[in-house]
């Protein structure tokens, strides 16, 4: 896999865009995903103006197969098929006519038993630095198996990035394979893991069956493109009048 080049200053910047009422707006967006680098420590990663998106989640969560399904590309985010292996945050642009406005960001997945306790404490380390400094972090999304639910790792990392997430950091928690559960177990895993998450969104998806896609799409668009924000009027100063240059 190589890497392509980092996104410039000029096509990095968010382009201006409408909201995507229409998902196959937001689903045609994450069509144009492309592999951008790979870094095995922060140093490595490119800095970047465009908002990131994070995915998150303990190995065998499922999170390359959303990825994947998302982007509606088979082997965009690579499975190790020895879990907890891949210890390396990939990156992914997202853009349409060749102008970065977003990546997605890959984290490695996290809990693996035979992980030797020196790469798992390393990469404990990369993973908090990434989540509490990098500057361009706009959402995290953290996928878990609704038959465990929320572990005690994904609890520590809930409470890493929590004074991001009072700060304005979007966060969702997808119960992947939910396809695996029937109505009401999922029903269950569902109203469970909104008291876990203590704020955050929480959808139920499934690859298999397409269930969560267009929501979740929507969601990556929407964080992606918030609305520009107006100017605020200039404060008057105090004969009654704005700054700027005085009236002839």
């Amino acid at each position: 896999m190589t890497e392509s080049t980092p996104p410039s200053s000029a096509s990095a910047k968010p382009a201006k865009t409408t909201s995507a009422a229409d998902p196959k707006i937001a689903m045609g967006w994450l069509h144009t995903a492309k592999f951008l680098t790979t870094a095995p420590e922060l140093k490595h990663l490119p800095r970047l103006e465009v908002p990131e998106i994070a995915f998150v989640g303990r190995s065998n969560a499922g999170k390359s197969t959303c990825i994947n399904t998302l982007t509606q590309q088979h082997r965009l985010a690579y499975a190790s098929k020895t879990p907890g292996r891949t210890q390396s945050i990939n990156l992914f642009t997202l853009g349409k006519q060749g102008v970065t406005d977003a990546v997605l960001a890959d984290l490695p997945g996290y809990g693996y038993a035979a992980v030797p306790k020196e790469a798992k404490y390393r990469w404990q380390q990369v993973m908090g630095n990434y989540l509490q400094t990098r500057d361009n972090l706009k959402a995290v999304v953290l996928l878990c198996d609704p038959r465990l639910g929320l572990t005690e790792l994904d609890e520590i990392l809930l409470d890493v990035i929590r004074p991001r997430v009072e700060e304005g950091l979007k966060f969702l928690v997808l119960l992947t394979k939910s396809d695996k559960l029937n109505k009401t177990e999922a029903a269950k895993a569902l109203q469970i893991v909104k008291l876990q998450a203590g704020g955050g969104d929480v959808k139920l998806f499934s690859a298999l069956k397409k269930q969560g896609i267009d929501e979740v799409a929507q969601h990556l668009w929407d964080w992606a493109h918030p609305p520009e924000k107006a100017e605020k009027p200039k404060k008057a100063d105090a004969d009654g009048e704005t700054g700027g240059e005085a009236a002839d």
